[in-house]
């Protein structure tokens, strides 16, 4: 039994920590990072979900679909199953060999690589060796490949790797696979740069600004739809099948195909569908991710108002009477205060006119005639005291009006 200090030591000696312990590849650490990253972001928002009170649905859709499709784009441009093969060879494991290995091959065709992977498989109760390989050989430039290629012979790959890895650095005659793949990658790479920068323009304009927020997303999803079509378009025209022995090797599209084309097709949808809400009845789309950019009304309200023609008529008016509570009382006022009955009492001045080229008489003499003559009454008994003033004194009427008159 082995004690504390002794645990993976061999015969009581130090630990020999130059022996390279390899594992076989589980997953793609990249991709890994990108999933771990958004779902931490999606449980958040399902944290604080339940305290939403309204626009439920419109903010859980278009989070939702938010992070899916900015998931899709990252995942689809770092993985490795656009065109992908499988399948059970019975090899030999190095060339010239009569032995042969029986193992599982797959060949995962990625945007701007290959995986190529090689599993030996158990046969009755004969085990295995340990044979768990995962290479990779990039396109980014042109000679890449035949590069990788010939790095790989010096490292001594198993046979049935090179085999495959051979098909894709011949570049003559109608051997050109590696090139059409390499070009097929390019594009549907420039699309997908091209729809992430489109997304995160969409997640900008959801919060400032709904309706343009799903233009961006109809974009988004027409960009997604079209790296699908133009990497199905370029694609080699003869298929490629990789005879090995004891099996071959037919190529599909994988998953991060599909995922792209759902992903696209949502998208347009959703992004289709709220254009067309807002066209029918405009400014009703909303969630409570939009910035209110410290207005104390509603966005909606505010836009009605100042679409109403009742407004454009009142302030086309001019500046002189600004719209405002006080304004509407006064006008209340006055328009009640219309509608009494009663005679205006045109003798009746509070002080005399400042103008001289409105009344050119002299100011002083019509200003003791009229505190001298003009009585003061209300307006009811006005016509009743000009009648009893102009009967006591007939001739000072006529001389006050000849004044007004003649100059």
């Amino acid at each position: 039994m082995k004690g504390w200090f002794d645990a993976f030591r061999d015969d009581g000696g130090p630990t020999l920590y130059s022996f390279s312990n390899r594992t076989p590849v589980t997953g793609d650490v990249s991709i890994v990072a990108v999933s771990v990253l958004f779902t931490t972001i999606y449980v958040a928002f399902l944290v604080i979900f339940p305290g939403v009170r309204k626009q439920r649905f419109t903010t859980f859709t278009t989070v939702t679909l938010s992070l899916f499709v900015g998931l899709v784009i990252l995942i689809t441009r770092l993985g490795s199953a656009w065109h992908v093969a499988h399948s059970s060879i019975l090899a030999p494991y190095k060339a010239f060999s009569r032995e042969k290995l029986p193992a599982r091959m797959g060949a995962h065709i990625g945007l701007m690589h290959v995986n190529i992977t090689l599993t030996a498989l158990p046969i009755g109760n004969w085990t295995p060796p340990d044979i768990d390989f995962n290479e990779r050989f990039s396109w980014n430039a042109a000679e890449d490949m035949g590069h990788s290629y010939k790095n790989s012979l010096r490292r001594g790959l198993p046979y049935p790797i090179l085999t495959v890895a051979e098909y894709f650095s011949l570049g003559q005659e109608g051997f050109a696979w590696g090139g059409r793949y390499r070009a097929a990658g390019y594009y549907a790479s420039i699309l997908l740069w091209a729809s992430l920068a489109s997304w995160l323009l969409m997640n900008l304009l959801l919060i400032a600004v709904p309706r343009y927020g799903a233009y961006m997303m109809s974009l988004t999803g027409t960009l997604l739809v079209a790296t699908d079509i133009g990497y199905y378009l370029l694609l080699p025209k003869r298929p490629l099948t990789i005879i090995v022995e004891g099996g071959q090797l037919q190529f599909h599209l994988g998953w991060c195909y599909w995922l792209v084309l759902v992903a696209g097709t949502l998208c347009l949808f959703v992004g289709l569908i709220i254009s067309a809400i807002d066209l029918v009845w405009p400014h009703t789309f909303s969630t409570i991710l939009e910035v209110y950019y410290d207005t104390p009304y509603d966005r909606h309200v505010i836009l009605e108002e100042s679409h109403d023609v009742r407004y454009r008529k009142r302030n086309s008016k001019g500046l002189e009477e600004p719209p405002g509570l006080g304004s509407r009382i006064l006008r209340r006022l006055s328009s009640k205060t219309s509608q009494l009955a009663g005679v205006d009492n045109k003798g009746f001045q509070n002080e005399a006119p400042k103008s001289p080229w409105r009344y050119p008489f002299r100011r002083a003499h019509l200003h003791q005639t009229n505190l001298r003559n003009v009585q003061r009454t209300l307006s009811q008994d006005s016509m009743s005291s000009i009648h009893s003033v102009a009967a006591a004194n007939p001739p000072n009427m006529h001389k006050v009006a000849l004044s007004r008159v003649l100059p």
